[in-house]
């Protein structure tokens, strides 16, 4: 059940729980004077609101419209309450205080901008009815001139700017507060999927490193007979290409073993004083090197004339950036432009900002990102941004993504320029 639905559901039940209090008070007041109507017209409006409240129910049942819905309940109680000022003797009465309930709905379920129209509309439909009152435009229901008390223009209208004064700070005030809670709440749901993200990269983490440490010892094994027997004597060209090609996977699948253990638990690091420009340049040219980029991509930015100075570990600022880059090339397969800037937003912060052509990515794509072994790519393990995320996360810094199917990725990373602020894991 989405929060909206939770909301309509809720404000249907307080509103039966309101009128029935209505009509306790309501028996009970009449109960102790002795003037029991059963078909008086305050009983007879207190059925229509039971009434509505069930064909709200069914329409909430419907599933469908649901802010229409919340808009059309609002709206007809505020006629109701309207009918019920009126019986009980307008500006003489006791209910126009109901007002208030359907402002503080309005701001809880819909918006800020629905609370200030609902304290307009609360405001015209009293004001309308005393105004009209007042002027004998509709007569006084129930009039009797001896209990009635006779008031000047001058009180009708001051008390009508008390009232709309309360039902529009009422309504500021609600905003206010619902606005902290809606901001309170999206903070809480934001911290709850950044916790579970850490908690499924913790335990895909160990379960990796245990993995990766049963292969890496083989596959060593595997590379350094095979490069022994690639520069011994006696084999053949196809032989010694072979040899090539089991040396070349065995250095691919190494790379992936480090990212494994790396996602696992990261060994301690040793720091040094590099420029992050240069680092990226280096990984550029291992790409290129590599074959993973060719002609048709083109790599852009201010990162060629920047120099940023930075305290961390190479190693692990280039499988960052090189797992970034290897990212936007496979969302880029028949080429584009990949641009890569600097930028100093405040001092003691780099923002790094990795913007691609490429096809983008869907909302649903964006929200597992950095789940591990999720991938959106037919030949991706789902360890690259995961690793990204780890080592991020390790430099208290924040990273953000940025895509529409179709329009490009944009990867933002903020990473801190003060030594003590990274963490002693890395």
């Amino acid at each position: 059940m989405t929060t909206k639905e939770k909301d309509i559901s809720r404000l249907i039940f307080l509103r039966v729980i309101i009128v029935t209090s209505l009509v306790v008070s309501a028996v009970i007041i009449q109960y102790i004077t002795s003037e029991f109507l059963p078909l008086n017209p305050f009983y007879f409006l207190i059925f229509i609101f039971y009434l509505l409240s069930f064909f709200y129910f069914m329409f909430y049942l419907w599933g469908k419209y649901y802010t229409a819905q919340v808009y059309f309940q609002i709206f007809f109680d505020l006629i109701m309450i309207t009918a019920l000022v009126y019986i009980s003797g307008g500006l003489q009465g006791t209910f126009y205080f109901l007002y208030i309930f359907e402002i503080i709905a309005a701001s809880i379920v819909l918006s800020k901008r629905a609370a200030y129209v609902t304290a307009a509309l609360s405001a015209i439909f009293f004001g309308l009815l005393v105004e009209m009152m007042y002027f004998r435009i509709i007569p006084h229901y129930d009039y009797d001139p001896e209990k009635t008390v006779e008031v000047s223009l001058g009180l009708v209208t001051q008390n009508v700017f008390i009232a709309w004064s309360a039902f529009f700070l009422v309504a500021f005030l609600m905003n206010y507060l619902t606005g902290s809670l809606r901001k309170t709440r999206d903070e809480l749901k934001i911290a709850q999927k950044e916790l579970e993200i850490k908690n499924r990269l913790a335990i895909a983490g160990e379960v990796s490193a245990q993995l990766a440490h049963e292969i890496r010892n083989p596959l060593a094994a595997i590379s350094g007979s095979a490069q022994v027997l690639k520069d011994g004597s006696g084999l053949g060209g196809e032989q010694k290409k072979l040899m090539d090609i089991i040396i070349k996977e065995s250095i691919r699948v190494s790379h992936s073993i480090e990212q494994f253990l790396n996602l696992g638990s990261p060994a301690p690091k040793t720091f040094s004083s590099v420029d992050l420009s240069v680092v990226l340049e280096e990984t550029l040219m291992l790409l290129q090197s590599s074959g993973e980029m060719d002609g048709k991509l083109i790599v852009d930015g201010n990162y060629k004339s920047m120099r940023v100075p930075y305290y961390g570990n190479i190693n692990q600022l280039k499988q960052l950036f090189w797992n970034i880059i290897k990212n936007a090339l496979k969302a880029m397969p028949g080429g584009g432009t990949l641009t890569i800037d600097f930028e100093r937003k405040r001092k003691k912060e780099i923002q790094l900002r990795f913007a691609d052509t490429g096809i983008g990515m869907s909302e649903e794509e964006l929200d597992k990102i950095f789940e591990p072994f999720y991938s959106s790519f037919e030949d991706g393990k789902g360890i690259g941004m995961s690793v990204v995320r780890r080592i991020v996360d390790d430099y208290k810094g924040k990273i953000k993504v940025v895509s529409e199917p179709n329009k490009g990725t944009e990867v933002f990373i903020s990473l801190p320029l003060e030594k003590r602020k990274f963490s002693s894991r890395v």
